[in-house]
């Protein structure tokens, strides 16, 4: 099967903007993602999926520059950039994923793809009920199923947060949920302020090898230690 990751960036965020190309130890915090996108098994292409406001220009240029593929579309209707790249790409699944998570262990990824390959679900989720940290989401969904629900989604929430609709309607669809066996749905490891990009930092600062070699939970070892 044909898996594509499909990550969601732009500029504008309102608590942090320009987040996304914010530097960290000389990377960008995108790149950061993309790297580890680019130790994960089993996917067929990366995507960075911005919008076609002039705001969200710096991402494509760095995407040119990086090599990496990149589609643009409506800002506020995310959904709508989804539907199109799955349309242009023929992905049978596809893996949605937020660029506010430098550190999303690319394991994670891997374990819910395999769950998808070997099942016969319409979703694998590690946030219908959530025990993963923030920054540590994975939705691996059936391309068809979203193609087939798009139309569906009937409010800006649902078309600006892309998989709300199923999560709404969960009975609907067969929903695989990872769960951790600690729950560690309280821990902020995403980027959304100031302050979180501080502790992704350091988070940063105490890493002697490559940032994709860190587990989640040594990232939540490191992340214990700041507290």
């Amino acid at each position: 099967m044909k898996i594509g990751a499909i990550i969601q960036a732009r500029m504008n965020s309102q608590r942090f903007p320009g987040k996304v190309l914010y530097e960290v130890a000389g990377e960008p915090m995108l790149q950061y993602l993309l790297q580890r996108l680019n130790h994960c098994y089993g996917l067929s292409a990366v995507i960075v999926a911005t919008s076609s406001e002039e705001s969200d220009t710096p991402i494509v240029k760095y995407c040119m520059e990086q090599d990496v593929m990149f589609y643009r579309g409506s800002l506020n209707d995310v959904a709508s950039r989804f539907k199109e790249i799955l349309e242009i790409n023929k992905f049978d699944g596809f893996i949605r994923i937020s660029g506010d998570s430098p550190l999303l262990d690319q394991r994670l990824i891997e374990r819910g793809v395999d769950i998808f390959l070997n099942g016969d679900f319409d979703m694998v989720t590690n946030i219908l009920v959530r025990s993963f940290p923030k920054g540590q989401s994975i939705e691996v969904l059936k391309s068809a199923v979203f193609l087939d629900s798009y139309n569906k989604f009937n409010n800006e929430d649902e078309r600006e947060h892309v998989t709300r609709y199923f999560y709404k309607n969960s009975s609907s669809f067969a929903i695989y949920n990872i769960s951790s066996k600690i729950n560690y749905s309280n821990i902020q490891l995403s980027v959304d302020t100031d302050q979180d990009m501080n502790i992704f930092r350091k988070i940063v600062s105490q890493m002697n090898k490559p940032h994709w070699h860190y587990t989640m939970d040594e990232i939540l070892h490191m992340h214990k230690k700041l507290s």
